[in-house]
């Protein structure tokens, strides 16, 4: 299992983590270390730890999810497409803007180095990481309880949401084309049996007919 990507969005999410907790840290030990005790202090710790949860905890929880990878079936009814969602995702334009999205595994979504299958399954479970990172943004909610000012905390926690979402609509956007064209293929082999077919019989056939005429 390969924990750390090395594609342009995975190597900003680390670059993000490594400088918000040394600002989380730092901030913190100088504010309740009774240092230099001033709430832009406070407030530049409490957000670096909040951007910090919010990226950490995606990695951690993509990772932990591969457990559960074996569980996840695109075919299952949650990943069908609804009747809502072809005319929605035409109003929203998914088709100009998905290509610009950032991908922190992109190669899991190539077709020159996956199967359409395996593209399919791999759309699956980044759509149920993505539902599992709406939860996890839902949760920073609670810091308003251990901080106050609560209303900062559901602002970035929607950011955060919509931010998500974006890449559940894509995933749910790209399944039901790649659907299509897995179709496609799956009849151009089943014509292919049946054009070779006849010719296998018909060599069948004649093989038997030579044994015969051997035993005569």
């Amino acid at each position: 299992m390969k924990l750390f990507q090395t594609s342009g969005p995975a190597l900003f999410m680390y670059t993000v983590i490594a400088c918000t907790l040394i600002a989380a840290v730092v901030c913190f030990y100088v504010y309740y270390g009774s240092i230099f005790v001033s709430e832009i202090v406070l407030w530049i710790g409490i957000t670096s730890f909040t951007i910090l949860y919010h990226f950490w905890g995606r990695i951690i929880l993509g990772n932990v999810s591969k457990i559960f990878r074996k569980f996840i079936n695109y075919k299952s009814w949650w990943f069908r497409e609804r009747d809502f969602e072809k005319g929605l995702y035409e109003k929203l334009k998914v088709k100009k803007w998905k290509k610009n999205a950032l991908t922190y595994n992109p190669e899991q979504f190539d077709l020159k180095e996956n199967s359409i299958e395996k593209i399919l399954q791999t759309t699956a479970k980044s759509e149920v990481d993505h539902w599992i990172n709406e939860l996890v943004s839902i949760s920073t909610m609670f810091f308003g309880l251990l901080w106050g000012q609560t209303w900062i905390f559901v602002i970035t926690a929607l950011a955060a949401m919509i931010f998500d979402a974006q890449f559940i609509v894509i995933q749910r956007y790209n399944r039901p084309r790649l659907l299509k064209v897995l179709e496609m293929e799956r009849e151009k082999e089943a014509k292919k049996v049946e054009e070779k077919d006849p010719s296998d019989l018909r060599v069948k056939v004649n093989k038997v007919d030579d044994i015969i005429n051997k035993k005569k």
